[in-house]
């Protein structure tokens, strides 16, 4: 077995471990609440974040389906640190599984809270307020070891930068929300990092 072969083998095992939990807990959150609207972003990040996203993932499959595809950016990185991938896949993984289950049926795709939303503070939320992005940000390290593609690193990396972006105008949507509670929960947590106090 190729050692290409067996960085994309890992990378198919980790998608097939985590990603029926996702769908799960979308489907779940989606029924239970309805659609929400997505405009609430701003012009920008709805013209912006979901294409490059589109192409991260497009160039991410290729790469998959047949890494000669996306040799063009391939980085030549040694065996020993494309491997580190593999943990810290594991580790997003497992933050993100930690997070649906914490987060349950208030689930979104984007700023807006759902209809009859709670605040969630307890489970990775008890020290981050995103640790959906903290995980992202995991999943896209992990993807650039693994793959060592430029092309894969760039367009993921643009994508969480974003969403952290974005993460103001969430943030802005739940205190309107939840008011002076959100407020409190800011001062206790991190956004993507735990506070060291």
């Amino acid at each position: 077995m190729s050692d290409e072969l067996a960085y994309r083998l890992v990378i198919v095992a980790g998608m097939a471990l985590f990603a029926p939990v996702g769908l799960y807990y979308r489907i779940r959150a989606y029924r239970a609440g309805g659609s929400v609207d997505r405009r609430a972003e701003g012009w920008f990040m709805l013209l912006t974040l979901r294409p490059i996203a589109v192409l991260a993932m497009a160039g991410f499959v290729a790469y998959l389906i047949e890494p000669r595809w996306m040799a063009w950016a391939q980085v030549p990185l040694p065996p020993a640190l494309r491997w580190c991938g593999a943990p810290i896949g594991f580790l997003a993984g497992a933050l993100i599984v930690w997070t649906f289950h914490n987060l349950g049926l208030n689930l979104t795709d984007t700023v807006v809270a759902r209809e009859g939303a709670t605040l969630v503070t307890r489970g990775p939320y008890r020290w981050v307020r995103h640790p959906f992005y903290a995980a992202f940000a995991l999943t896209v390290i992990a993807n650039s070891l693994l793959t060592a593609n430029a092309f894969v690193a760039a367009s993921a990396t643009t994508a969480f930068l974003l969403i952290a972006l974005r993460t103001r105008r969430e943030e802005e949507h739940l205190v309107r929300r939840f008011g002076n509670e959100y407020r409190d929960y800011m001062r206790r947590t991190g956004r993507f990092l735990p506070k060291p106090w």
